[in-house]
């Protein structure tokens, strides 16, 4: 658990392991639902796609069941798991007590290269609604935001769990993004929760992380 999470790291400068490697590919595919909910995870396709060989990806998809983003069904195979609106409820519950909790203990607790980081992303963060950008490319951006957050907590079991329930609260994203209008404006909406954790204000930080997965949940049911 420790490789993976330092391989994670915005800040880890070395190269990942071909198993690190397959694992991102598909974490991310499965995230943006490039490969779709329900559909079938072939091995021998992953690993000519990835051009890596088939070790590498078996070991990427055990790490990927756990985290729930696919699911392996006994003389059935390999498939995506299903994107669930009732398990949004679930997943709001966990982020709306962690994810304050997280900006909060960032802002205390990130060192001057987090900081940096966070600085960077910020600024283009701030430019999110007036660049014209993809979805894809928005929705990249927002797991940037949350994941230097997270690694700026230097708690590594709350950075694990909170990169695990956002990936999935990406998914339920993903699934209604034509149905979401102003989704550059929330993006955006990050720059100030990352100035208040480049600033050191705790309080600021953990009150904009706290509305801003209100908000969240608060669009996606408006577009049932």
């Amino acid at each position: 658990m420790e490789q993976h999470r330092v391989a994670e790291s915005l800040l880890d400068a070395g190269e990942p392991s071909l198993a690190e490697r397959a694992y991102r590919a598909l974490r991310d595919r499965l995230i943006m639902l490039e490969i779709r909910p329900g559909a079938p995870i072939s091995e021998d396709q992953l690993a000519q796609s990835l051009g890596v060989g088939r070790t590498p990806v078996r070991e990427a998809l055990k790490r990927l069941q756990y985290e729930r983003l696919i699911a392996v069904y006994p003389r059935r195979g390999t498939f995506a798991t299903e994107v669930n609106i009732t398990d949004l409820a679930h997943i709001s519950e966990v982020r709306r007590e962690l994810e304050p909790m997280a900006a909060g203990q960032a802002a205390r607790r990130a060192t001057d290269a987090h900081r940096a980081a966070l600085t960077a992303l910020m600024d283009d963060l701030e430019g999110a609604p007036a660049a014209p950008r993809t979805p894809g490319a928005l929705m990249h951006l927002d797991l940037q935001a949350h994941r230097a957050v997270y690694a700026a907590t230097r708690n590594p079991y709350l950075e694990d769990t909170l990169v695990h329930y956002d990936n999935l609260a990406t998914r339920v994203w993903c699934l209604f993004v034509d149905r979401l209008p102003g989704m550059a404006g929330h993006i955006g909406e990050h720059g100030p929760l990352l100035r208040a954790v480049v600033a050191g204000d705790a309080e600021k930080a953990a009150a904009l992380a706290a509305a801003h997965v209100e908000g969240f949940e608060r669009a996606i049911r408006a577009a049932l």
